[in-house]
């Protein structure tokens, strides 16, 4: 009966889909909807020709097991060493407990990282001992990865103490009778997926009841309440309201996906799980942003459009290449976004909740550029980049999907050796959950100046109130900055978010109205947004007066923002208030020390004070406070240190109209 439901509600959502093209077609720009996208996996592979395509469970061998020594002594022996040392250290440790106490930390005070670190050590020490022993092929790691598996079996859930909300019994101890697909759930199955996959009959070894209670375990937790359940992260709801779900779709779907070809031996509902899949990444494909912007950013890309490479990857390989969607314009439009919010190093544009600084998969990068054919994407995947380096990144081991991957595709990468960085001179993303302009000097240069601002509205998925903030880099060092997202707590996503100062207006390149900062909600945005460029210069306009409570009396607030290539950087605002307001501010994030040289004029320094950026306003209009921020959070003084430091330059003579001008050049 369900799988009816399900059959007739699908196809109601494709006829109405399809009446909604009709309509856009047909209507005047004033009326039309968010359009769907001509993407639909499900509808292009239904599970008849699933059926066909898919190799059988039993023969479908993604990576080489422990039986095949040629690979697995084909990694080089630094690296060999390397994890066998690290592996021999985890099996004299005692299994680190997972108590409710620590559980029950994240309802009581809002502490999630406690349980999260063990939980995470736990799989680390496992995918460690698991590779070891594939490895050295000698059992001595038999009985330590035995432990760590019963261990994790044991567990009343693999789903964080976070994510446990969906249960009946809402955010508490996990019911056993209730289990919730989650990311990390989703993410365990795919640990013991591949524990059982590579390490087969030698887990016969320690007992022949681990690779059946694997079994017994994933289907139970992930795979039936897979089937049976919708929960919230599907998107049904999201394609209901035209919108797109998370990062969270693609990144369970990839795991269930492999979950379900790998560990699944009937057949039947083998294609079933994995059909259910492709109609859950539909819903996360139907209404994303043809120009492929992921509104979660750059550290987010990489558990939404590359787990959707994840997805798409398990497919290519388990049907033979016969599943092969990667020329479709969203599919690589999805994956050029990570080059193009790129800003050097490992800087990238800190949108939302993303970090200023943030490591990419690299090796999965790379193999995303070989599959559209993107050079840009091959190249930043692979440069400055080492098979050891590779193999030594953080979080290297915490998805043993991409760890296998590194391991056995990694030389394709380091052996391709580009020159240098892909350094896009002008990126603009129109649509209305970005409205994203980044700007350089030069094309495939780093030096200079590099300039991006974004305007859309303060509803996006992991949302920060910064209509139209911007962030200013000189030779590819930070000056003024969007510092990103603190250590996530109970507080993180609840009703109080907006009390964090981190993800406050204030706290960001943008300005304080008549005492007030910028709100949360669809309806807080920018307004009549604009974008031009040429080889002299590139700008956005926008008016960002609706992101403003009504309170504040601001009729319009236009802010222009533009880059004078080789020149100097500038923004301008022209403001009309109901009244004049003596309580104006300009604000501005610095990550180096800033001092007043004279009035209307202040040094910008770069953390290592190597470079000198002269800040010129009107001292008869503005007068410039400085304040120091020193950080405690551990997460932003990895990123920026012990203290950043805000501009505020305050009105001065208060007038209903006036215009406030900041310019931006090099000193030294």
């Amino acid at each position: 009966m369900f799988e009816m439901i399900e059959f007739f509600e699908k196809k109601s959502i494709r006829i109405y889909t399809l009446l909604l093209i009709f309509l856009l077609s047909v209507l005047p720009a004033s009326q039309t909807f968010s359009q769907a996208n001509d993407i639909s996996l499900s509808d292009s592979f239904p599970p008849e020709k699933l059926q066909q395509i898919l190799i059988p469970q039993n023969e479908w061998r993604p990576f080489p097991t422990i039986s095949e020594r040629s690979a697995w002594e084909q990694i080089p022996a630094s690296c060999q060493k390397m994890l066998l040392d690290q592996a021999q250290e985890y099996a004299q440790l005692d299994i680190p407990a997972l108590p409710a106490s620590v559980y029950l930390q994240f309802k009581r005070n809002g502490n999630r990282s406690n349980y999260q670190d063990i939980w995470y050590e736990r799989r680390e020490r496992l995918h460690t001992l698991v590779i070891a022993e594939c490895i050295e092929n000698q059992g001595r790691f038999l009985d330590p990865i035995a432990d760590m598996i019963w261990a994790i079996c044991e567990e009343t859930s693999w789903t964080w103490p976070a994510h446990i909300g969906p249960q009946k019994a809402g955010v508490d101890l996990p019911d056993a009778d209730d289990q919730v697909v989650a990311l990390f759930s989703a993410q365990t199955a795919n640990s013991m997926t591949l524990t059982a996959y590579l390490l087969g009959d030698k887990l016969d070894g320690a007992s022949p009841l681990i690779r059946p209670r694997i079994k017994k375990e994933i289907d139970r937790r992930i795979l039936t309440p897979f089937l049976e359940k919708r929960f919230g992260w599907m998107g049904y709801s999201d394609r209901a309201n035209k919108s797109h779900p998370n990062n969270w779709n693609p990144w369970i779907c990839s795991n269930v996906l492999l979950s379900a070809l790998l560990s699944e031996d009937d057949e039947a509902r083998r294609v079933r799980l994995v059909h259910k899949s492709l109609d859950c990444l539909d819903n996360f494909l139907t209404y994303y942003p043809s120009d492929g912007s992921c509104d979660e950013g750059p550290s987010y890309w990489g558990r939404a459009g590359a787990s959707l490479f994840d997805a798409l990857e398990h497919l290519y390989s388990a049907t033979g290449k016969r599943f092969d969607y990667y020329q479709h314009s969203l599919i690589q439009e999805i994956a050029r976004f990570i080059y193009r919010a790129h800003i050097v190093g490992d800087y990238f544009i800190c949108l939302g909740d993303c970090d200023a600084q943030s490591g990419i998969p690299h090796e999965l990068v790379y193999r995303f550029g070989v599959r559209i054919g993107d050079k840009r994407l091959m190249d930043l995947g692979a440069y400055g980049v080492t098979y050891a380096s590779l193999l030594d990144e953080t979080d290297r081991i915490g998805d043993l999907n991409r760890f296998l991957h590194l391991l056995f595709d990694g030389k394709d990468l380091t052996n391709y050796n580009p020159t240098s960085h892909p350094y896009v001179r002008d990126v603009w993303l129109s649509n209305p959950n970005m409205q994203l302009m980044a700007a350089r000097d030069r094309e495939e240069s780093k030096d200079g100046f590099f300039a991006a601002a974004w305007g859309a509205h303060n509803a996006q998925s992991h949302n920060h109130n910064d209509v139209g903030n911007f962030i200013l880099f000189v030779d590819g060092k930070p000056i003024l900055i969007d510092i990103g997202r603190p250590t996530y707590t109970r507080q993180t996503f609840s009703s109080r978010r907006y009390e964090i100062w981190a993800f406050q207006s204030g706290f960001h390149n943008l300005p304080t109205i008549n005492g007030a900062d910028q709100n949360a909600g669809r309806r807080y945005a920018a307004r009549q947004v604009s974008y031009s460029q040429n080889d002299s210069y590139a700008q956005i306009e926008m008016d960002i007066a609706d992101a403003y409570p009504e309170k504040t009396g601001v009729v319009s607030w236009n802010r222009t923002m533009r880059l004078q290539r080789g020149r100097q950087f500038e923004v301008i605002d022209e403001y009309t208030l109901e009244n004049p307001s003596a309580d104006l501010i300009e604000n501005l994030i610095a990550a180096g020390t800033v001092e007043e040289t004279a009035p209307g004029k202040l040094i910008l320094h770069d953390r290592e004070k190597e470079l000198q950026i002269q800040m010129e306003f009107d001292p008869q209009k503005l007068e410039a406070a400085i304040e120091s921020i020193d950080l405690k959070d551990g997460k932003l003084k990895r990123i920026w240190g012990d203290t950043i430091y805000r501009i505020r330059l305050k009105s001065i003579a208060p007038k209903a109209k006036d215009s406030l001008s900041l310019r931006f050049i090099r000193v030294h």
